[in-house]
């Protein structure tokens, strides 16, 4: 499946959305079009293989921070490729853009800066993420 029309921002804005969707299904249906199915998610706290992993992953955090909500923080960067150019394929392109995690009416709980590799169909095949800000 290839998305000749995404953009670096729809790329995250899809990401994005797999984050903040609780019903199961929506979530399961948005992470199939947002990743590969090897994609792999690290940070300092968690994983999550495939799909599958990812989905458990995003369902734990969700029943930790009931009402959480994941917000994109800055622009997102992008370098080492393109998506939507004349062969269609974004290889080797990386992106990087800043988040948070809190109510979605009030401040950040956690925030922090996430690395992605796209696969050339423009999904997600990696994320990598740091955190700059931690409750506790």
């Amino acid at each position: 499946m290839s998305h000749p029309t995404a953009t670096p921002d729809a790329v995250v804005e899809a990401y994005v959305a797999t984050w903040n969707e609780t019903d199961p299904a929506r979530r399961r249906a948005g992470l199939a079009a947002a990743w590969t199915e090897t994609g792999i998610y690290r940070d300092p706290v968690m994983a999550g293989d495939g799909p599958a992993g990812i989905d458990a992953m995003l369902a734990g955090v969700q029943a930790k921070f009931p009402g959480f909500v994941l917000k994109r923080t800055s622009k997102v960067d992008a370098h080492g490729g393109s998506l939507g150019g004349p062969s269609g394929s974004p290889a080797g392109l990386y992106l990087r853009f800043t988040w948070s995690l809190g109510p979605a009416d009030g401040p950040s709980v956690v925030e922090g800066v996430d690395f992605c590799t796209v696969a050339p169909d423009g999904r997600l095949a990696s994320v990598v993420g740091f955190i700059d800000k931690m409750p506790g």
